[in-house]
């Protein structure tokens, strides 16, 4: 479902280059649950917006879904995340002026899901947020704005999706709640790829891909095995 090769991306501050990939090769299997680990600027959030065809590479090449992103027009990695990745942002980017059911709404219409009123009032309930929907931005938490996203994601039903610290603004409780639908989605062979510093969720992935310094540092399965949700502690 996924595929890097040698995948680079650099950034000049001036007269430095910053690396923030380098050099990462990187297959996923459809349906594959992935947490993606390392410190603040390791290079996570650069991978994922990659294969979000949010950012391009600076070398090397990235498949996804069978689409080839390297040296792809505009429209056509606008029509690529469209219809085939869904974001849960680290920032929410929710419409101050939607509600939350209106915010998730949204991106089931942008992706031509049939029903997507419907759709996004029972994402909305998956999430716990059932009695919230009429709400707008400013009258949720952190934590409820974050479960909107969430939502919103899950809504378009697209085949990849990828969440930048899915679990950063929740409690405890409703972060393990989180956790379990994203395992859903991926038991559901959706491809879901989690970036996270916590290297506790990684214990529930069925792989663990290490990053330090923009490179691939250790990538294989939870170093006990994969384990239940239930079990996890933060």
């Amino acid at each position: 479902m996924i595929e890097l090769e040698r995948v680079a991306r650099h950034y000049r501050l001036g007269a430095m280059t910053v690396k923030a990939l380098d050099g990462v090769d990187l297959r996923v299997a459809p349906g594959e649950f992935v947490v993606v680990l390392g410190p603040s600027g390791s290079g996570k959030t650069t991978l994922l917006n990659l294969i979000g065809a949010l950012d391009t590479p600076s070398d090397g090449r990235i498949r996804v879904a069978g689409r080839e992103l390297t040296g792809a027009s505009r429209g056509e990695l606008a029509r690529f995340r469209r219809g085939t990745v869904s974001f849960i942002f680290q920032t929410f980017n929710l419409f101050p002026g939607l509600t939350a059911l209106e915010n998730v709404q949204f991106g089931a219409d942008v992706t031509g899901k049939r029903r997507a009123r419907e759709l996004a009032a029972e994402v909305l309930e998956q999430v716990g947020l059932g009695l919230r929907m009429g709400h707008f931005p400013n009258a949720l938490s952190g934590g409820e704005q974050q479960r909107v996203a969430i939502a919103r994601a899950l809504a378009t039903r697209n085949p990849v999706l990828l969440a930048d610290e899915p679990t950063g603004e929740l409690d405890f409780r409703t972060g393990v709640a989180i956790l379990e639908l994203l395992r859903t989605q991926a038991d559901g062979e959706r491809t879901v790829l989690v970036v996270t510093h916590n290297r506790e969720i990684s214990r529930a992935a069925d792989r663990v891909v290490e990053l330090s310094s923009g490179r691939v540092v250790a990538d294989g399965p939870p170093r006990a095995g994969r384990a239940p949700i239930a079990e996890l502690h933060w």
